[in-house]
């Protein structure tokens, strides 16, 4: 059967185009990637919050597929409330499931942890409220931004029709020295392609959206996969 070494299931809104063609392009042999959709069109605070009404349901779709892991697929969308309402996000899934549960935005943080990420820069496609959620959010894990970029997009599907040179380029843009990491944020910004040659030219651990859903997945299991970073090289 597919996913003999472990069923993942993703949780995506409905007009991401980008998460799963890269969940697709990193996942390992025996690696299966199973997901279901919530309902957002808008990439705003009030349409992320909309957005997780429907959750659980999807998540309870999730479960029939009996998947092992299911990762809620979206950045901001678990952010958007503060640390404590994505940690109440996880335990709804959680207790409606019984199956594990981790939020892009929690993998983002345990991701940066893993890399000794403390003091960092944010490129992002997002809208100015967002970013400045993002930067709250983060603080309250002990991450301190010291710069941040975003790209002011609204429609989702724009965001997952830009192409890898532009977070490239957005990405060394927003660096400053003296950080010790970046994160491109967003789980329809396509970005696995530019990891590697940003954590050569920056000399810093380069942490994106999907590769720490994908490594927070793999880490049930062990398995590093080459091509995709330090992180899922180095960490799993």
């Amino acid at each position: 059967m597919y996913g003999w070494r472990l069923r993942i299931g993703l949780i995506v809104p409905s007009s991401n185009t980008t998460m799963e063609s890269e969940f697709h392009r990193m996942r390992p042999e025996g690696v299966s990637v199973h997901t279901a959709r919530m309902e957002l069109t808008e990439v705003s605070p009030e349409a992320l919050m909309r957005m997780a009404e429907g959750a659980l349901r999807a998540a309870e779709l999730l479960s029939t597929a009996e998947v092992d892991v299911i990762i809620y697929g979206c950045t901001t969308g678990a952010l958007v409330g503060g640390m404590e309402w994505e940690r109440g996000l996880v335990e709804k899934i959680e207790d409606r499931t019984g199956i594990r549960t981790i939020t892009t935005a929690g993998a983002v943080v345990e991701a940066m942890k893993a890399l000794g990420m403390s003091r960092i820069c944010v490129a992002t496609p997002y809208i100015k409220e967002l970013d400045e959620l993002e930067v709250k959010f983060l603080a309250e894990h002990g991450i301190e931004v010291l710069a941040i970029k975003g790209l002011g997009l609204r429609k989702n599907t724009e965001i997952g029709r830009l192409p890898p040179w532009t977070s490239y380029r957005l990405a060394k843009e927003v660096f400053k020295p003296g950080a010790d990491g970046l994160f491109i944020s967003c789980t329809n910004f396509r970005t696995i392609e530019i990891i590697e040659p940003l954590e050569r030219e920056l000399g810093v651990p380069v942490v994106t959206s999907n590769q720490a859903s994908m490594w927070a997945a793999l880490r049930l299991i062990h398995q590093p996969v080459e091509g995709f970073g330090r992180l899922l090289r180095e960490h799993v």
